[in-house]
């Protein structure tokens, strides 16, 4: 079966329906409320099955794993079932998981602006409740009756998954500069779920959320490298950030695309060496910078260039600093165009890694959102002196 890259996949534009979602959130709306509560009850029911535990023998402690395979195979079929097929049983489910989650996130949106748009990620914090009551106190109560310890460690893993799956589903959702995406486990599970969200897979691959086992046990497990992945990129920094910029997508990447104007508005870039307008795949130039408070010198090559769609370049400089940069535009209403930045770049050995985690990080990340801001600045303004 062909199955279309993300190359090629249409991007699906989430805006008009998170600007409909956001507006008919209550204003009460509280995601520390909301995220507490789930936390305050699932850990209160957790030390309730588990109070009475003591004395655990060596096949009593196989409930646990006995448990988290049963969570794994039943948040596969719900979300399988119930998530994206209409059934009478599941309508409501249905409609909050593929009319608005789906619709709210789509791969290239994936990463939540706010705490209000937690609405739309967490369950509803009545849901625990009814798991609660309708399965872990069930199940619970059943195995009371053959052995009391497996009963326990069975109830409370029943919702440890619970909250397992609201813990992962949330940092699957998180942008991609956020501290903890890049933690192995929810790295690629959070590229796992990007796939999913692709409008060609969500209905069929990559169901599971915590861990892929019922996907890869059944077949519909689906994997692609994330866009930037390469050996180089193995252990490296990657940071995203977006604007909107009035003008054409043709235009703004033109612009973005043309080094010679970074360090109008690249706060790091301070001299570019190399040809005037925009640089197509195969092209050098160097530059000289100072980024997350250390000076350099890069050498650059341009990797790809689609008018109108992505520049992509790659740089190596001073103490074997590897770094890659792309921009993706996209059209919105309004004769407006997102533009988007990744960053990706790996500072070699320890020292210089602890100085990125401890420090640099923070300060390239502070550079780059201002360099955005002043992107869409100084092109807006040089549009307007165009158009005079």
């Amino acid at each position: 079966m062909t199955i279309t890259t993300a190359a090629e996949a249409p991007r699906f534009d989430v805006e008009p329906f998170r600007a409909r979602y956001r507006a008919a959130i209550s204003r009460h709306y509280s995601v520390w409320l909301h995220a507490g509560f789930v936390l305050a009850w699932g850990l209160a029911t957790v030390a309730f099955f588990w109070s009475g535990v003591a004395g655990v023998k060596p096949l009593e402690w196989l409930a646990v794993p006995a448990a988290l395979l049963f969570c794994n195979w039943g948040e596969y079929m719900i979300h399988r079932r119930l998530g994206h097929r209409k059934t009478a049983v599941g309508a409501l489910f249905y409609k909050r998981h593929t009319g608005d989650h789906h619709s709210f996130f789509a791969e290239g949106r994936m990463h939540w602006e706010g705490g209000r748009d937690f609405r739309v990620i967490l369950f509803p914090p009545w849901l625990i409740v009814v798991f609660t009551l309708a399965l872990a106190l069930p199940v619970w109560w059943l195995l009371q009756r053959w052995n009391a310890n497996v009963a326990g460690l069975a109830a409370g893993t029943i919702i440890g998954g619970y909250l397992l799956y609201e813990v992962l589903h949330a940092s699957e959702h998180l942008p991609d500069g956020h501290v903890l995406a890049g933690l192995p486990w929810i790295r690629q599970m959070r590229r796992l779920h990007q796939l999913h969200h692709r409008r060609s897979l969500m209905a069929e691959r990559n169901l599971n959320i915590v861990f892929p086992l019922m996907d890869w046990l059944l077949g519909t497990l689906h994997w692609e490298p994330y866009p930037d992945e390469s050996p180089r990129a193995a252990g490296a920094t990657t940071m995203v950030h977006e604007v909107e910029i009035h003008g054409t997508p043709a235009e703004v990447l033109a612009y973005a695309g043309t080094p010679a104007h970074w360090p109008e508005w690249h706060p790091s870039s301070l001299r570019i060496d190399g040809a005037p307008g925009p640089l197509h795949a195969g092209a050098r130039f160097e530059e000289d910078i100072h980024a997350g408070g250390r000076s350099g010198h890069l050498v650059w090559q341009v990797l790809a260039h689609a008018a109108g769609a992505h520049w992509q370049a790659e740089a190596h400089g001073s103490h074997r600093l590897w770094l890659q940069v792309t921009y993706l535009v996209d059209a919105l209403p309004g004769g407006r165009t997102r533009f988007e930045r990744r960053l990706v770049y790996r500072l070699p050995g320890f020292w210089m890694g602890l100085y990125n985690r401890l420090v640099g990080r923070r300060r390239v990340e502070r550079e780059s959102a201002l360099s955005l801001a002043q992107l869409k600045q100084r092109f807006e303004a040089r549009s307007r002196g165009q158009r005079c």
